[in-house]
């Protein structure tokens, strides 16, 4: 049977997986150097469609390597500052009033941080709970609800939060 392609074996897609996290664990390790045993945790996060907390006081390289990670795999990448004052609304979105030429008004939805496939939540225990979560809604169940809809976040969808461990507060 020339011609006709061979069928893909476990061993076949196992062989070719790790050829592709060793080309990305080289690519990330050309910007970030060290921390070795971080990179190894967030690819598993990332590998089981999971999520991943990164501890570490500021000037680790946090947001660069979550940054990098993000260029490395090709997917959208957005940074939200967690503050003392962050609402829901300010990283899921929110109905807008709009209204046009004839004067007619409609809402319309205006898409949070939220909805990008790699989001870094940075100092994730500084915000309040109501906004812990309608995070961990969103990593739960993929998707977020705002009024009286649904609206489904982007695959791959990853969230990578930090949080400062001298500054406990709220965690």
């Amino acid at each position: 049977m020339s011609g006709s392609p061979r069928a893909k074996t476990l061993d076949d897609i196992l062989l070719e997986f790790s050829q592709h996290r060793k080309l990305m664990q080289e690519e990330l390790q050309k910007v970030i150097v060290g921390q070795s045993d971080v990179i190894e945790q967030l690819f598993a996060a990332i590998f089981t469609r999971g999520h991943c907390l990164l501890e570490g006081v500021p000037g680790l390289a946090k947001t660069l390597m979550v940054s990098t990670l993000a260029r490395i795999l090709d997917v959208g990448f957005k940074r939200v500052q967690f503050t003392p004052d962050l609402r829901p609304s300010d990283i899921t979105g929110t109905n807008v009033l709009e209204e046009d030429e004839s004067g007619r008004r409609s809402f319309r939805f205006v898409e949070g941080p939220i909805f990008t496939h790699i989001r870094l939540a940075a100092e994730l225990n500084r915000t309040p709970p109501k906004t812990q979560a309608a995070l961990l809604q969103a990593m739960q169940e993929r998707e977020v609800s705002v009024g009286q809809e649904t609206y489904q976040l982007p695959d791959p969808f990853f969230t990578i939060a930090t949080q400062n461990p001298i500054v406990q507060e709220g965690t």
